[in-house]
């Protein structure tokens, strides 16, 4: 008698990297609970209480020095036990509806080429910011690890083997990204130094039109022409730094190359 084979749903392996995310990990933990047998956490060095917080949430969690997003995140991929990858920052959360929206997939048959985005939804000092460029900010975070993987020194970008199927899915993934403006401030400051150093050893030259126009040409596009205004104060705030951090890029720039002349 032949037996015929039973298709098994696939499972995901949920994988988070850390670095000193105690005041965020517990509240991820939490959305995913009960999601998958297998999360792992690759902790590159914390100082406070993210390791045990995570082992105390069943998490499996893994030491690993630093190498940059991209290949931090590769490394963890690695250390999956399931080959679809649900790929989560600490600072995020899975909403209740984005969760049903995963967990009905999950019965359903998925090719290696096929790959699942939903939106995202950041807090912004207490407050969700849904205007100047900041939603719905999609991005895609489900995808077979032999398909998939990260590239990219300052931002990392998904590479993929081929072109993706991409299925959209219902819900926003929770975006906790700035408990103050002065961290906004500090991290903006920091991402401009490090594309004034990715932009020096590419061999690109800033001038004075990109320094002092780019900024206003970055406040007019976030907080009129994509309604930045509609956030109230948060949203002129958010495109006041970002437009300062547009002047940094291209001040840090050129420093370097008049030191390097």
């Amino acid at each position: 008698m032949y037996i015929y084979p039973v298709k098994q749903s696939p499972k995901l392996s949920i994988v988070i990297i850390t670095l000193n995310e105690a005041h965020n990990i517990p509240r991820l933990l939490e959305s995913v609970k009960g999601m998958t047998d297998d999360v792992v956490v690759v902790d590159s060095g914390s100082t406070d209480a993210t390791v045990q917080l995570c082992m105390e949430r069943g998490a499996r969690v893994v030491s690993h020095r630093w190498e940059g997003y991209a290949a931090t995140k590769n490394f963890a991929n690695a250390l999956a036990k399931y080959p679809w990858i649900l790929s989560l920052d600490a600072d995020e959360a899975v909403s209740p509806r984005l969760r049903q929206s995963i967990e009905e997939q999950l019965g359903t048959d998925w090719p290696e080429n096929r790959v699942y985005a939903f939106n995202r939804l950041a807090s912004y000092c207490g407050r969700w910011i849904r205007h100047g460029g900041w939603y719905p900010d999609r991005k895609i975070r489900i995808w077979h690890r032999n398909f998939t993987r990260w590239e990219g020194k300052v931002h990392e970008k998904l590479v993929f083997g081929s072109k993706p199927e991409v299925v959209f899915l219902q819900g926003d993934l929770l975006h906790y990204t700035y408990y103050t403006v002065a961290e906004h401030r500090n991290r903006a400051a920091h991402y401009a130094s490090l594309h004034a150093e990715a932009m020096a050893a590419a061999g690109k030259k800033g001038n004075r039109t990109k320094q002092f126009g780019g900024p206003v040409v970055r406040f007019l596009r976030d907080y009129l022409l994509k309604g930045g205004f509609l956030d109230g104060k948060a949203g002129f705030t958010i495109a006041c730094i970002s437009a300062s951090a547009v002047y940094q890029k291209y001040y840090l720039l050129e420093k370097m190359r008049n030191l390097n002349r």
